[in-house]
């Protein structure tokens, strides 16, 4: 029975849908119905009809079905054969796509242009800071326009095609422009000095492939092959830009050279760029991130399909196989993966399917990233490592917090793997180049993104590494603040010293700022030095930079750079941070913007801008040796903020004593001594050198400290320091000479070392020239000093005064009264 009203349901919903499809298509049936209802009236009730019509009417009625019938069948047979047809047909018919070209040529120059300048100029940017012709000393970008021609896309067609289980959309690509406008400022090799080289016409000419990944949310494109590429450049000096290009052989081939080496690196099969399709876009400018890879294992290795490896003679195919089992049984293979210029290694491990589960840090300077994984052989007994094979894995920020992954898979196929938020594992097995290479298995975790605006994006990751900063700076040239810059610590630091020993220090610079750690002898070091710099802009990085004092010199073992973006002032970043170009080894690094009040205050500085610094440099000892004879005549030039000062030459020493005083105002900038080797005829040449930190020191207390020389193999030189508070009564005490006096004494000592210095010339004694030189050379520096001293005396007092008064007015009502009432 249920089967019975089943069909019959069936039947109904047949039947309606035949009477709505004849309705549509046959419009005059309604008008059919009452004329039918007419003649059965003029039947029934005037004469009646013959019984044909009956016939008839079913006739038609079974015509009709039987032409709906066939138009179902023929429909549910194309689509049957379009999916057929897209599915396993290697190639679709072309289409032609001159919409697609009209519509570009609409939104080109009010939507695209703006956007892709902008996108182009930041890469172009990039670009020409990493690479410079021989003929181009220096090169600056001014304009950027791509002018109001857009390229053509699909002259000839388009056309899809399928690959495995990935589609393919394949177009061409041909961008003919004579008004692009591209300035550049170059520092051009003499005799030609500064110019302007103007790229006037672009040509780029090729076929393009679009692949959707993902779902559709993502598109990756590269070219098929390196496109075809011309470039017109006009070069002249100041306004003039009439002096061709050709006139300067190689300006116009670098630029194409550039540009194609780019294209081919970047976007040229199987290399592939990413454009993402995300439903929400937050508007956030990522500018670097924090990844952990793990390198997890390979697998199917095999020496003879690897490309690096070298080839073998094989005698038999019996005899290859097992050659070939026990090679590959014995391969010692490790990892190295690389971001940009940090490198780090895994431990080498034998046989074709060896296991790492090695995790690294690292760190990437933009929102877009490319990680290689190189494989070497380790030949056993030997030092020196084959390079077997590589593969990479991309990656890109995704306007809606979220990244993307793309590799090349099998076959020059596409894996894509996407993470909607930071913290998510992604795993990927890439396909080594080459046949039948092998397979490597690793995992990555984008810990956190880091913006342009100072925020962070992290979810749900846990780790001993603090929150980093990386990316670019946006500020302004002087901001106003000054960041505090911590070198706490350092682990797994390695030398290239064969006895073990170690002498490591660590260089901060910032725009021309230079600051150096104390050196330790510990591949683990703490240092806790604390370092002030003042904020400034235009994407400049923090470099930091570790090395090692050798005994033939400096040895760098390993660099890193932190952008100083978005700091909130009273938030303490801690950071891990790996050294680049070595294979190990990360810094503990503390950075804190401050504003100047607050820099002032924590120095502890109760008067700001009114105190002084007393600086007492006492002696130095165990010096190095400058001269030939074994000795060195050192003086020490003490240079704070734009003052300069320096000690008397002590002649003929390794172990000088001066004690010789100088008071600076107290200002907050960095206070550097130099030590020096005096010479009469030739340069002066530097025995070392170092920082004295004087911020944190209490009021009115005097500090006695050995500070060791940098950049040098030995030496220390012992300083007293104190950061005197502003009270006029203790600076009279201090200084019971009367200041007309000190002046006069000053004054006549000058004159005396002239009159000395006279009568040497006269005698023609040029040795003892040197002595009263240096000695005049102090008396000089004692004079600025006074006259420095002079001028803080003279502030101090007129604050007390200025102080005075308004006790005297706090203290008496009537004056008070008075004041208040004028």
């Amino acid at each position: 029975m249920g089967g019975r009203k089943k069909r019959a349901l069936l039947n109904v919903d047949e039947v309606v849908d035949f009477f709505n499809n004849i309705t549509v298509e046959k419009p005059y049936l309604p008008l059919l119905i009452p004329l039918i209802l007419i003649f059965w009236a003029i039947e029934k009730w005037i004469f009646s009809l013959s019984n044909w019509v009956p016939l008839v009417l079913a006739v038609w009625a079974t015509i009709q079905y039987g032409n709906y019938q066939r138009r179902m069948v023929v429909e549910d047979l194309k689509k049957k054969w379009n999916r057929v047809i897209l599915s396993t047909s290697p190639m679709t018919p072309l289409e032609h796509c001159e919409w697609l070209n009209k519509l570009l040529m609409e939104i080109w120059s009010n939507f695209m242009n703006p956007k892709l300048s902008l996108r182009f100029q930041s890469i172009v940017e990039k670009r020409l800071k990493h690479r410079k012709s021989r003929l181009i000393e220096k090169l600056e970008l001014l304009e950027f326009s791509l002018g109001s021609s857009p390229p053509c896309l699909g002259l000839h067609g388009t056309r899809w095609s399928t690959s495995g289980d990935q589609r393919v959309m394949c177009l061409g690509f041909d961008w003919d422009t004579t008004d692009i406008s591209i300035m550049l400022l170059a520092k051009v090799a003499k005799p030609f000095g500064t110019a302007k080289i103007v790229i006037n016409n672009l040509h780029i000419k090729g076929d393009l492939l679009l692949m959707p990944i993902l779902d559709g949310k993502a598109i990756l494109y590269s070219f098929i092959s390196t496109p075809e590429v011309r470039i017109t450049v006009a070069f002249g000096s100041g306004g003039s830009q009439s002096l061709p290009a050709t006139e300067l052989p190689g300006v116009s081939s670098w630029l194409v050279k550039l540009l194609t080496d780019t294209l081919a690196k970047t976007m040229v099969e199987p290399r592939r760029q990413c454009f993402s399709l995300p439903a929400v876009d937050l508007r956030k400018k990522a500018v670097g991130a924090i990844i952990y890879v793990t390198v997890i294992s390979a697998s199917k290795l095999s020496k003879s399909s690897l490309r690096g490896s070298p080839s073998r003679r094989q005698p038999s195919f019996a005899v290859a196989s097992l050659q070939e089992h026990f090679d590959d049984k014995d391969l010692q293979t490790f990892v190295e993966v690389e971001l940009g210029e940090l490198t780090r290694r895994t431990d080498v491990r034998p046989g074709s399917s060896p296991q790492w589960d090695s995790t690294f840090n690292m760190v990437l300077h933009d929102n877009t990233g490319t990680v290689r994984f190189h494989l070497y052989e380790r030949t056993p007994g030997s030092v020196k490592y084959d390079y077997l094979s590589s593969c990479e894995i991309k990656m890109k920020y995704v306007t809606d917090d979220s990244t993307t992954f793309w590799a090349i898979g099998p076959d020059s196929g596409v894996i894509a793997r996407h993470s909607e938020f930071c913290g998510k594992e992604v795993e990927m097995v890439l396909p080594f180049e080459g046949v039948n290479a092998g397979e490597l298995a690793v995992r990555l975790v984008v810990k956190e993104w880091q913006f342009s605006d100072g925020s962070l994006s992290f979810n749900n990751f846990h780790a001993s590494s603090q929150p980093s900063l990386n990316g670019s700076s946006n500020f302004l040239s002087r901001t106003g603040r000054k960041i505090n810059v911590t070198v706490v610590e350092g682990k797994d630091l390695i030398t290239k010293d064969k006895c073990g020993k170690c002498n490591l220090y660590v260089k901060l610079q910032y725009g021309k700022v230079s600051q150096k750690t104390r050196t330790t002898h510990s591949f683990n070091p703490i240092w806790n030095q604390k370092f002030d710099f003042d904020e400034i802009g235009g994407g400049e990085y923090l470099k930091i930079k570790c090395c090692s004092e050798e005994v033939f010199g400096v040895e760098s073992i390993g660099s890193a750079r932190i952008s100083l973006e978005g700091l909130v002032e009273g938030s303490v970043r801690d950071v891990w941070i790996p050294l680049e170009k070595i294979n190990s080894g990360e810094l503990r690094i503390q950075i804190e913007a401050v504003s100047i009040d607050e820099s002032e205050e924590s120095r502890g500085s109760a008067y700001p801008g009114n105190g002084l610094i007393e600086l007492v440099l006492v002696e130095a000892r165990d010096l190095v040796a400058a001269d030939l004879r074994g000795t060195s005549d050192p003086y020490v030039r003490v240079q704070y903020g734009n003052l300069k000062r320096r000690t008397k030459v002590m002649h003929k020493t390794l172990k000088p004593q001066w004690h010789q005083t100088l008071e600076f105002p107290d200002d907050g900038s960095p206070l550097e001594l130099h030590v020096k080797d005096h010479n009469a005829l030739l340069p002066t040449s530097s025995i070392g050198d170092c920082v004295v930190e004087y911020q944190r020191l209490p009021p009115n207390e005097m500090a006695d400290k050995w500070i060791p020389l940098q950049g040098v193999k030995r030496g220390e030189i012992h300083v007293q320091i104190m950061r005197k508070v502003p009270e006029l009564q203790k600076r009279t005490s201090l200084d019971p000479e009367p200041s007309l006096t000190r002046a006069h004494q000053i004054s006549s000592q000058m004159k005396q070392m002239m009159i000395k210095l006279q009568s040497l010339i006269e005698d023609s004694n040029l040795e003892g020239i040197s002595v009263p030189l240096s000695e005049l050379e102090t008396l000089q520096d004692m004079q600025e000093e006074y006259m420095v001293q002079l001028e803080t005396e003279q502030k101090l007092l007129f604050n007390k005064i200025k102080e005075l008064g308004q006790e005297m007015l706090n203290s008496s009502p009537s004056l008070s009264r008075k004041s208040s009432g004028s």
